[in-house]
Order: C-alpha cells, then structure tokens, then sequence
C-alpha cells in the first residue's frame, strides 16, 4: 500500500504508489471483501484433505482446482472488459507474472516445501509476507512504516506462531529441511506479488479482467508442469468423507474450483484496491484463523486455547495496521 495521504488533489495524491485517505465506507467495504477472500481460501484446506486422502495428488487438485476456477471467472472478466481489449494487451507482462508467479508459482512452492517439511513452518514462512509487503515499500517506494504498523506487524507475527500451534513441542514441530526452507521462501515472494499487484489500481484492469487472466495463465503453467513430470498428477473417483459424510468426489473439487479459487481470488483483488497492500496482506491472515474455525466445523478438529489467543493476537495486529495507516492519513 502506498503513503495514505488526504484526497486534496495535490501532486503528492496523484504520485504513483501513494494512497488517499479512505473513507468509512470504502474500508469497510475493502474489509469485507478481504474476509470473503480470506474465508474462501481457508477452505482449501478443509476441502483437500479429503480429497488428498482418497489419493489424490497435491498437483493434480491445485490443477483441477485452478483450472475450475478459471473457466468460470474468464466469461466473467471478458465482460468486464466491455469490447475494450486495450487494458489487457497493455498489461500482458503483468497478467503472465499474476497467473505464473503469484497463482501457479505460489502454490507450487508451497507443496514443494511440505514434502521436505511440516506444514506448520511452512505457512509461517510463507505467511510472513505482510512484513515484506511493508518492507518493499519502505526500501522501494520510501514509505517508511509507523510505529502502530510495525508493533502490529509483531502482534501478528506472534499470533501466526500461536495459531499454527508451533509452540506446543509437537515431533518434527521445528524441523527446518533448508530445501524446504527455501521453497516457502519462495512461496511467500509469490503472496508478496499476490498482494502487491492485486492493489494497482493503475493498470486499469477490472478485477474480474486481471482474476480471469491469472487463472487462465496459471492453468497453463500448471498444466505445464504436469504435462512434463515436474509436478506428479494422480486422481481418484473414490467418495472423501467429512464429518463422517461420503460425498462424490467432484463435490469438494468444485468448492475447491468455485469457492477457494474464483471467488477467492476475485475477492482478494477487489479487497486490494480499496484496501492497498499493506492492510489487505494482513488482514489475509485471517486465512489460517479461519481454516482452523472450518476445521473444527466440518472436520471436528477442537482448535487449542493457544491458536485461540493467536487468533486475537493477529486481530489485534490488523487493527494496530490500520490505525497506523490512518495515522499516516492524518498527517
């Protein structure tokens, strides 16, 4: 998010990367559509498990999924465009970059990390993107952040480690594969990216336009990478089961398609550009707070008192951000 500055019209609010104060509604709309994006993608979860026990691969769901996902956004999008075709080809360069490093790339990243280790560091990692969506800023664009930005990026940093349960003393808790290590490095630069472009309001395309375009780009990468061995593609018809529930195995594949793909996405952008992103990074960790709630729901997996303080931890470091943001606005 860039420096947010007071809609007075003066050549510091028209600067390139520099954000105007936001009204109520506008935040509180950005709000909205970030916990949607949030809630959406924090199903994926929920929804692979089963389908990941019936022996599917990793590559074979986040490609079908994407894939969904893209043919029911790209109607979608090429409507939004309205006949005008000029936005797209000026932004082709980001549109690959979008599908191939912040969709494709981030989840190829993420899936190669857990094979060399657990699950919990690695969404820390890789979660750790909002400290380096603020320090971009700070190094790239100068926007130095506040002392509310910083001590919120803290409290939520601290809230992760609680949620992700990293603290328990679990076996191979700590265990850091610098392989794997690097793979969630990787898959926390394409969430940066994710963040980053998602809030371009300059590029002037309409978010369903820019979803559509990643998603398609993306299914090709993916596809791709299946196609050549580089990411291994098995599938199953056999029925998942949650909560104690046979379901047809398209079931959940069409949530993870619809839901934490399409709609996820489409939100996420949406949320970028009326939030910046600074704010919607944050508030994207309401992501793994809401995997554990849906876990819990459809899984039954009782979350730990300790994941419930994370949880008001990092509620506590988006709205310490945001006040920092605000503050900066006021100057």
């Amino acid at each position: 998010m860039g420096i947010v500055t007071p809609d007075t019209g003066t050549p510091e609010a028209s600067r390139p990367g520099v954000v105007r104060a936001r009204p109520t509604r506008r935040l509180t709309t950005g709000l909205v559509f970030a916990g949607v994006s949030a809630a959406a993608f924090s199903l994926s979860g929920v929804f692979a498990s089963g389908l990941l026990d019936t022996g599917w691969s990793p590559g074979a769901m986040v490609l079908v999924r994407v894939a969904i996902a893209a043919l029911v956004v790209l109607p979608l999008g090429i409507l939004s465009l309205r006949g005008d075709w000029r936005p797209v080809r000026r932004n082709l360069g980001l549109i690959a970059v979008y599908g191939a490093v912040s969709v494709a790339g981030c989840q190829f990243a993420y899936f190669s990390a857990v094979q060399y280790m657990p699950v919990g560091p690695a969404l820390l990692i890789e979660y750790t993107s909002p400290a380096a969506v603020v320090l971009w800023f700070w190094l790239r664009h100068g926007q130095r952040p506040t002392l509310a930005t910083i001590a919120g990026t803290l409290l939520a940093a601290v809230g992760l480690v609680l949620v992700l349960d990293l603290v328990s003393g679990a076996p191979g808790a700590t265990a850091m594969d610098p392989v794997g290590v690097a793979w969630a490095l990787l898959a926390m630069l394409g969430v940066s990216t994710y963040f980053v472009i998602n809030a371009n309001v300059d590029t002037g395309l309409p978010p369903l336009a820019l979803a559509a375009g990643g998603l398609t780009t993306a299914s090709l990468a993916l596809g791709l990478l299946g196609a050549t061995g580089i990411m291994p593609l098995t599938y199953s018809t056999a029925s998942p089961v949650y909560a104690g529930t046979e379901v047809p195995w398209w079931l959940p594949m069409l949530g993870l398609g619809i839901i934490t793909a399409a709609l996820a996405y489409v939100a996420g952008i949406a949320a970028g550009r009326l939030l910046g992103p600074r704010l919607s990074s944050f508030v994207g960790l309401f992501e793994v707070v809401a995997a554990i709630g849906f876990a819990w729901l459809l899984l039954g997996e009782l979350p730990r008192t300790i994941q419930l303080v994370g949880g008001a931890l990092i509620l506590a470091g988006v709205i310490a951000v945001q006040a920092g943001e605000k503050r900066v606005g006021d100057r």
